[in-house]
Formats: C-alpha cells, structure tokens, sequence
C-alpha cells in the first residue's frame, strides 16, 4: 500500500513538472493535418495517392459529379458546406498552350494574327475549368474551385457550385447573396477567385490601381505617357519656332 501511494504521488509530481510542456504543444485538428500533407506534394504518401487517384479520374468522364469533395478541408475554406444545395463537380482540362481553331490553318488576316500552334490561354487553366462546369450546369452558380491532381496530359480541378432556388441556401444568411440575379454565371465574367487573378486583381499592396484589370490601366497609363510626349514635343517646336 505505501508503495502504491509513493507511486501515485512521484505520477502527480511528474504531471506537475511537465504542465508547461504539456500546455506549450499546439493542438490541430483534422482539417489542418490534411491541409499540411497538401502542402508536401512529393512525399511518398501524397505521389502514391495522387497517383491512385488521377487513375481513377482517367477512368470516369470528362465532367461528371462527385459524391464529395476531395479535400474537405480546402472545400470549406472556398465555402462549401455538408448541407443541401452544394454540389461538388470534377473537370479536367488539358494543359498546354490553345491551338487557334481555324481550318486548315488559314486565319485570312494580318500576319501579326497568323499564329495558329504558339498560342497560350490568356486565363489560366482553372477559370477555364469553373466555365465549363458553368456552362454546363446552367441553374446553378459558380462558387469557387480548387486544384485536386494533375498528369502529364491534364489538370484535374473541383468545382463547388450553389443551387440558388433551394430553400436551404436562400434561408442561409451566409450564402443568400448568390441568389441574386447579379451573381449569375460569376465564371464567365472573371469575378470568381480564378477569374480574378487571371485578370490581375487582387488585395493588398500594389493592388490600389488594377480598376477595370491590369492591362486597362497599363493601357491607360501608356496613352497618358504618349499624350505627354507628344505634348512635350509639341511645346519644344514652339521655343524653337519663337528663338528663330
């Protein structure tokens, strides 16, 4: 009996010892240890099941739906939800430069326009994806997307879209905004978050003059840089013009 004591008293001074170590681990919870294997993309584990899975994707359609998401925990960072009215679509879309559709490779035009195999997208392969699944599913809206795989021949992404006439989304204060009429079809107007880094917005520093995309306001400060010039020029003919 007294050594049972002594037992239980040195346990109780070595949980007293390591109170500060215990309290000092950081807890994570489910989401967050699959969010640290994503990040380790070439580890044994991730290229194994990345492996299996893009085998699999290659084996279903082009688009088709998926029972769930593939990355729960990205799904819900983009705002999905375990509840009616989400629906999780997977599309691959093949990588590589955009061969210009003309026949025979005749554009009839300029030889600045007869490029017809170096062509590259001018958005990237993810708001392309988020289109098509649009397109395709055109009564409901375009929430977000994210990367789940890839091969040598295609990108594999997961498109989150919103049923905008189930009473369970129009009843939920936090996703009731894409019921309006001006959300409809976000993809193909850039205002998706693909969408919008394609189109060079963004938040944050050096993004206080991107109104209208990046290449609006490049065009409009070279037309401002070349009304300058001219002006300039101009002011200098009329000194010389005087001096004469």
């Amino acid at each position: 009996m007294p050594g049972d004591c002594q037992q239980q008293l040195s346990f109780l001074v070595f949980l007293w010892s390591t109170r500060d170590v215990c309290h000092s681990v950081p807890k994570m919870g489910a989401y967050r240890y699959i969010q640290e294997l994503y990040r380790k993309k070439l580890s044994d584990v991730m290229r194994f099941l990345l492996r299996v899975r893009v085998w699999q994707y290659r084996q279903l359609t082009r688009m088709h739906r998926a029972p769930r998401p593939t990355r729960p925990d990205k799904a819900r960072r983009l705002g999905y939800r375990a509840k009616q009215g989400y629906v999780i679509f997977r599309i691959r879309v093949r990588r590589g430069g955009r061969k210009r559709p003309v026949a025979k490779g005749a554009t009839y035009g300029k030889p600045k326009s007869h490029g017809v195999n170096q062509l590259k997208p001018t958005r990237n392969l993810q708001s392309i994806a988020e289109e098509r699944v649009g397109r395709r599913c055109g009564g409901l809206r375009v929430l977000n997307s994210y990367w789940v795989a890839q091969d040598s021949s295609y990108k594999y992404f997961e498109v989150i879209l919103v049923d905008p006439s189930h009473k369970a989304i129009r009843r939920d204060p936090k996703i009731n905004w894409i019921v309006n009429a001006v959300h409809k079809h976000r993809e193909m107007r850039g205002l998706t978050s693909a969408g919008k880094s394609s189109r060079g917005l963004g938040k944050g520093h050096r993004y206080s003059q991107t109104k209208g995309g990046s290449r609006l306001v490049e065009i409009c400060h070279l037309t401002l840089v070349k009304v300058t010039y001219v002006k300039l020029a101009v002011n200098l003919e009329a000194i010389t013009y005087l001096k004469r």
